[in-house]
């Protein structure tokens, strides 16, 4: 099975993460960042990722360290999860409707980092979260994850519907981007045999 597990303790957040890819998307998610919660238990069930998250941080502050770190950890798990990269489809993209909104994600498994985000909101915060947080946890995911990803909503009116197309477009085009090819399922897919930054 791929499974990741990651524990990070700053002065700021504690988190615990642990995922599997093979899963089924059964979550277990605890932020203390109730609309973040929402958005990772989505990302779990339509990427069929198992998912179980425990954080607490500065919320006092604001949900920003929580946020990104969350981000980072989960990123780092599925780093370890998806290990030398062997036999995964790499490349995936989804188009995501929710009633007026549509939202495409397309994303390179590749040891490549990097984020193109495309999405606007008009309200400043849904819920108490604020609504720029939404790009600082998908980069901090990108990155850690080693994930080349752009995020592009087409179009939409309501923000909750924005954000949540966002990470349901993520989830599909993961699940898909790391199933195993039975084609090249002992093979890394790349030209040069290997994946990561110098590719």
């Amino acid at each position: 099975m791929r499974e990741g597990s990651v524990k990070r303790a700053t002065k700021e957040t504690e988190i615990e993460v642990w995922l599997d890819l093979d899963g089924t998307g059964t979550y277990d998610v605890q932020t203390g960042i109730g609309f973040l919660d929402h958005m990772l238990e989505q990302l779990s069930r339509h990427s069929l990722m198992d998912l179980k998250v425990r954080a607490t941080g500065d919320l006092h502050i604001d949900f920003h360290h929580t946020t990104e770190d969350t981000g980072i950890a989960i990123g780092e798990a599925f780093s370890q999860a998806i290990g030398d990269l062997k036999g995964i489809r790499r490349y995936a993209s989804a188009l995501i409707p929710m009633d007026e909104t549509l939202t495409r994600v397309a994303l390179d498994v590749s040891n490549r980092p990097y984020l193109i985000w495309n999405v606007a909101f008009s309200r400043d915060k849904l819920g108490d979260m604020d609504t720029e947080l939404f790009k600082e946890w998908f980069q901090a995911f990108a990155q850690a994850a080693g994930i080349t990803l752009h995020v592009e909503n087409l179009y939409g009116e309501n923000n909750h519907h924005i954000i949540e197309s966002c990470f349901k477009a993520l989830a599909r085009s993961l699940r898909d981007a790391v199933e195993i090819d039975a084609r090249r399922s002992d093979a890394v897919p790349s030209t040069k045999g290997v994946l990561g930054g110098s590719l």
